[in-house]
């Protein structure tokens, strides 16, 4: 039995039946897939990549990202902005049952056998693997309640952008959802800035990726996320963690990992997008 992470969907449905079908996925049905979120949006078909998903929901881990959070935000009619490639979910047959298993998905996914973590974005350099596994839980509880719709309007905006653990209601709510979903750089005391998504090396000054800001203390436990589509490679040794959004949607790569053996399987993807 093998374990596979795979990278950033979003909406790319055949080259993610396709990645599935070169790592032998659909031969083995004792092997399990790990998925990094951002299942849906700008990709040509979201609706198929979600209802590919969810039937494979008895075999694979999915933790929730930026777009697929705002799905659920345009479905209970308080996104702030409408995506129009979102629709199509918003209005299929079987909407109910995806989008109530979508906000039932965990924003952080934690193996203690493995001691690896996998998350969409990152962690802020503050919270050890029990901290994020604590304000993670927190934000789920209310996500999977009756009273998800609040916590949707509220968590959009940058603010606050720096850690304390006496952030109430929905700041604290937020600083974890922007943490967990949209995080890549810390400025030197820590605090988030979520405006840049430059490689390493053309940050402004004072920018850190999450993963290599001073002390971290999430550090002894590995972590594989995503979000990161500019990053530039996807083994990151020195820092613990493995970056696996290498672009499909804008004609990068899709990108599955086999946690145990380290191997990494790539298929190259036709861009269905531009940047900008």
């Amino acid at each position: 039995m093998a374990t596979f992470a795979i990278g950033d969907l979003q909406g790319c449905a055949d080259e993610f039946a396709q990645l599935t079908a070169q790592i032998g996925f659909d031969k083995r049905p004792d092997d399990r897939l790990r998925l990094v979120g951002d299942l849906v949006s700008r990709g040509p078909d979201s609706l198929a990549c979600l209802r590919k998903v969810y039937a494979l929901r008895e075999r694979l881990n999915c933790v929730l990202g930026n777009h697929d959070l705002h799905l659920l935000a345009q479905a209970a009619g308080v996104s702030p902005k409408r995506r129009g490639d979102l629709d199509a979910i918003v209005a299929a047959n079987d909407a109910e049952d995806l989008l109530t298993w979508l906000r039932h998905r965990p924003l952080l996914h934690f193996d203690a056998e493995r001691n690896l973590a996998m998350v969409h974005a990152g962690l802020p350099p503050e919270w050890t693997i029990d901290d994020a596994l604590s304000e993670a839980d927190a934000v789920q509880q209310v996500l999977r309640g009756p009273k998800y719709r609040t916590l949707l309007a509220g968590m959009y905006g940058d603010g606050p952008r720096q850690w304390s653990p006496k952030l109430r209601g929905l700041e604290r709510q937020r600083f974890a959802i922007n943490c967990f979903t949209r995080l890549r750089y810390c400025d030197r005391d820590g605090s988030l800035l979520l405006d840049h998504k430059m490689p390493p090396g053309e940050a402004p000054p004072g920018a850190t990726p999450w993963f290599a800001a001073a002390g971290r203390a999430s550090r002894d436990t590995g972590v594989v996320f995503g979000h990161w589509s500019t990053l530039g490679q996807v083994q990151w040794p020195d820092h613990n963690v493995r970056g696996l959004d290498t672009g499909c949607v804008w004609g990068g790569a899709l990108t599955a990992l086999d946690i145990d053996s380290g191997e990494l399987h790539s298929l190259a993807c036709r861009a269905h997008r531009q940047p900008g």
